[in-house]
């Protein structure tokens, strides 16, 4: 039985893992609004997959953490932090649904270059808040661990 004094390094590999599929399905979206090289139109299609993609990756990660997982088990360790893991917890939601409407609207956009330009803000204003989201875990995780998991705090 591991030490609670101690970092579970199957725990730290399994979250830092996580967090390097994100960025990369992160990435990969950033791409489609930023690639000039291939018709709009395709752009599009190939946004509108990415952006599926990440949905699908961040509904059965945030499935996970609302069943258990590392955040309730930084809890279990540090109890002060159940109150931060209920917040993080209650953006699940919101976080869907602002993913969901950046989907409709590539689903629905006629190419009309303003409005790409448009979805293209929208999704680095969902970019930032994903991201305070999950500086929020990092950082409840991180406290319940004691472990400082390497990650930028930007």
């Amino acid at each position: 039985m591991p030490s609670l004094d101690r970092p579970d390094p199957v725990i730290i590999g399994h979250v830092l893992a996580e967090h390097r599929e994100l960025f990369q399905l992160i990435s990969q979206a950033k791409q489609a609004f930023t690639d000039t090289g291939r018709p709009l139109g395709k752009r599009r299609q190939y946004a509108h997959e990415r952006l599926t993609e990440l949905r699908r990756h961040l509904r059965d990660h945030f499935a996970q953490e609302e069943q258990g997982g590392f955040l309730e088990e930084a809890v279990t360790r540090v109890p002060r932090l159940g109150r931060r893991m209920e917040s993080i917890l209650r953006q699940h939601p919101p976080l869907l649904a602002e993913l969901d409407s950046l989907t409709a609207a590539l689903a629905n956009f006629r190419l009309d270059p303003a409005d790409w330009h448009e979805i293209g803000q929208q999704f680095e204003t969902f970019i930032s808040h994903l991201q305070a989201h999950e500086r929020s875990e990092n950082a409840v995780v991180q406290e319940g661990y004691n472990e400082d998991l390497g990650l930028a705090d930007d």
